[in-house]
């Protein structure tokens, strides 16, 4: 699996409660986070080195742990790619029309996945008769990597990001980006016990439990697993980070030249 940094350490730990024993590599783009901002071309041609990279580690599956690169790169990886890939957007969409009530569904992540109408498209895909209510909050990301998990300046930014959400009267609202799970107490306050918060990396980690089984090829539970994790830089703060994140010890990171892919 890759992300542009640490975010999708959150899809990682949801993958390793429900499948204990599969083998994970975990390549994060920390030279080059965040892609949010970035234009769709630089995007996609970070994914094309990311999933060279990790092909040559012989994966079976290739989950895009990143929410902009599964918007704007997802199809055109797989059109490359001879090779099993899930992304975070449709899965999120999935958990999303089961959880509406009202119809009426809300969608928050970075300005590069709400810009891309990745959510919007997928939820109307499965539902034209829903209404979808996207809005960007570029700040979470790094209120999340700084520990400013329950701030009262968190807090404030939340009220204004997610307000405009409640006028609207969303009942569902997808957390479309990896480290949005990390800020679910204090979404959930400004949003009210009405709204229900879905998890992409959740989501995520279910499908791909289901293709697996579905394709035969889990893993044995007899047989050992490993969790390996790369980097495009110096892996200090990756460490650091990470381990707030899947709330367990990184024993070893490596440093990969992904120029050179």
């Amino acid at each position: 699996m890759f992300d542009s940094g640490i975010g999708g350490l959150t899809v990682a730990k949801k993958i390793f409660e429900l499948l204990p024993h599969e083998n994970v590599i975990y390549f994060g783009d920390t030279a080059r986070y965040p892609y949010g901002p970035r234009s769709k071309r630089i995007v996609r041609n970070f994914s094309f080195q990311n999933t060279d990279f990790l092909l040559l580690k012989r994966v079976k599956l290739v989950v895009v742990a990143c929410n902009t690169a599964s918007a704007v790169a997802l199809d055109v990886l797989r059109k490359r790619y001879d090779i099993p890939m899930i992304g975070v957007v449709e899965p999120g969409a999935r958990g999303a029309l089961k959880a509406t009530r009202n119809g009426r569904i809300g969608v928050i992540g970075t300005v590069g996945t709400i810009n891309s109408g990745a959510y919007q498209k997928a939820i109307l895909r499965l539902d034209p008769g829903l209404t979808v209510c996207a809005s960007p909050c570029p700040l979470f990301a790094s209120l999340v990597e700084e520990g400013y998990i329950n701030k009262e300046a968190t807090r404030l930014i939340a009220h204004e990001y997610l307000d405009p959400l409640l006028r609207k009267k969303v009942d569902t609202l997808v957390l479309g980006c990896t480290h949005y799970p990390l800020l679910k107490s204090v979404i959930s306050k400004v949003m009210g016990k009405g709204t229900r918060l879905i998890d992409s990396a959740e989501e995520t980690a279910r499908e791909v439990k289901s293709f697996l089984e579905g394709s035969a090829l889990l893993r044995n539970a007899k047989q050992r697993s490993f969790r390996k994790f790369y980097v495009s830089d110096v892996p200090d703060r990756f460490v650091q980070v990470g381990e707030k994140f899947l709330r367990a010890k990184i024993k070893e990171v490596k440093r990969v030249d992904i120029d050179s892919y």
